[in-house]
């Protein structure tokens, strides 16, 4: 599946944003640090909108050429 190495990405850098806002709310960087984090942050949040844009977008299509197809019980493989 192609998206299937996108998803990682995507959480790698919300965690990457989640532990740069914890840092900048501490308040103990320097004034240059702080600029860098911030502008680091920025690309992050990016990164994750259009990642999540692209998701919905997928879902979107889906939904869309499916919209007819009968709803059926979901029966798991493992039983």
């Amino acid at each position: 599946m192609a998206n299937a190495g996108k998803q990682p990405d995507f959480e790698k850098a919300l965690q990457q944003l989640e532990a740069l806002v914890e840092r900048m709310e501490q308040g103990e960087s320097t004034l240059e640090q702080s600029l860098k984090d911030f502008e680091q942050g920025i690309a992050l949040t990016r990164q994750c909108q259009q990642a999540l844009q692209a998701a919905e977008q997928k879902v979107s299509i889906l939904l869309q050429s499916d919209a007819e197809a009968p709803l059926a019980d979901f029966e798991s493989d493992a039983q």
